[in-house]
């Protein structure tokens, strides 16, 4: 039952969400904490960079062809289905909810999960880790000019060329330091990562904090029902199951072997609450954040519960062939 159960992470979203309902950020502390969360980005994205070592980029650079299905399916596959959504009309889906979903498909994929997932399952790690990281790098330029061209083909505004700059300075920069200093500094970043995890989590729940904020003040939970956010699990659902549906079956038919189907569906199938989160502050300046990253927390979840499931079913798969030739030579003796 443990697997149907919300992780702590999501517990610690939701009692952020509660705190920012209820004691939202306003005038000069909202300002502060701004600076604060920027910083603690900042450091986050740094540490990505430190901690991805350059042998990993180089060997998983190799396998381009499973790079290519990955990233075709992170930002083509993924805004696709996300357009078809539109088609829904407001009174099932409102607007602002529809433009949350839609900018969860244009975010790259997760590092962590993706890489843990893989590896649980037997799939081939260090493609996992690069294309995992070469995802997020690609998505800080890609997602906000997806963003810009998405949203405008649905007559929705939220963007502009300042959040592509300010994206880069924010993320790409620091995570271009952290490369730079990973042959001093990897090492001892990699051996503590328990230690620097509050600085992964920290900083998300900032950001979460920050646009619930705003977002209450605007009258976030007035404008939404129930049945509003249950619609929007629905259609989360429906884009990951869609999502790990295609890529576990055309990975076969493109004759990837099962190390790299997995590796495929894994890397494909998610979505980054920690690039999304800070992102989504950037390019929606000023508008109604936290409808934005709503459908975000919620997929967030969703794919973690999903895809530990696939990854025990993968894992028990792969050790079934080992159980049965081994019997038959305990029988003998």
């Amino acid at each position: 039952m443990r697997r149907f159960l919300p992780d702590t992470f999501l517990i610690l979203l939701l009692c952020t969400v509660a705190l920012a309902s209820v004691a939202p950020a306003t005038e000069t502390f909202a300002g502060w904490f701004a600076i604060a969360t920027n910083l603690a980005v900042a450091l986050l994205f740094f540490l990505h960079g430190a901690r991805l070592s350059r042998d990993v980029v180089v060997a998983g650079l190799m396998h381009w062809r499973l790079h290519l299905v990955i990233l075709l399916t992170t930002f083509g596959l993924f805004p696709l289905l996300g357009l078809a959504l539109g088609y829904l009309p407001a009174s099932i889906l409102p607007k602002p909810l529809y433009l949350g979903i839609l900018f969860l498909c244009v975010l790259p994929s997760t590092v962590q999960s993706s890489i843990a997932f893989t590896s649980i399952a037997g799939g081939n790690v260090p493609a996992a880790i690069c294309s995992a990281s070469a995802s997020n790098i690609i998505g800080m330029f890609l997602t906000p000019l997806l963003v810009g061209l998405l949203f405008s083909i649905g007559g929705h505004s939220g963007f502009s060329w300042d959040a592509v700059s300010q994206i880069l300075l924010q993320l790409l920069l620091p995570f271009a330091l952290g490369q730079l200093l990973e042959p001093r500094i990897g090492n001892w970043i990699r051996s503590r990562k328990t230690l620097l995890m509050p600085v992964d989590r920290g900083s998300i729940l900032m950001v979460v904090y920050l646009a619930f904020s705003t977002a209450v003040a605007e009258g976030l939970w007035h404008m939404f029902s129930l049945r509003d956010i249950a619609v929007v699990v629905v259609a989360d659902m429906l884009l990951l199951g869609l999502v790990l549906l295609l890529t576990t079956y055309g990975s076969r038919l493109l004759g990837f072997d099962r190390a790299d189907q997995i590796t495929i569906t894994f890397c494909g199938s998610k979505k980054s609450l920690a690039s999304g989160v800070p992102m989504a502050n950037v390019i929606f300046a000023g508008q109604g954040v936290g409808a934005i990253v709503l459908p975000l927390m919620l997929f967030h979840q969703i794919q973690l519960m999903v895809c530990a499931m696939i990854a025990q079913k993968y894992a028990k798969a792969a050790h079934r062939p080992a159980v049965l030739q081994a019997e038959p030579t305990a029988s003998v003796a």
